[in-house]
């Protein structure tokens, strides 16, 4: 199995990305915190079979929560906005409740 198929690791489904997606055609996904640009580009054209046009990432840090008196920690992630070239068709995700 290739790298790519690990790169994408859940679709962001939220009201800013759903505004996103409408409005300027960008896409949102958690990724491997040690994946790169390029790799992502890679992985969403050859997943989904469309062109992008551009790639921007976020890391986030780990909130800390607590449960009673012991203390624990989220792990940090990262996340991709990912713009579609014009053109192409828009990445359609199912959401179930």
């Amino acid at each position: 199995m290739n790298r790519r198929e690990y790169v994408l690791q859940l679709p962001v489904i939220t009201e800013k990305s759903t505004l996103l997606k409408e409005n300027f055609r960008t896409v949102a996904f958690r990724v491997l915190r040690d994946a790169n640009k390029i790799e992502i580009r890679d992985a969403v054209e050859k997943i989904f079979k469309v062109k992008v046009e551009s790639v921007r990432t976020a890391n986030f840090h780990g909130k800390k929560r607590r449960q009673g008196r012991f203390v624990g920690r989220r792990s940090d992630w990262k996340k991709a906005y990912v713009t579609l070239k014009a053109g192409e068709k828009m990445i359609e995700f199912s959401e179930t409740a």
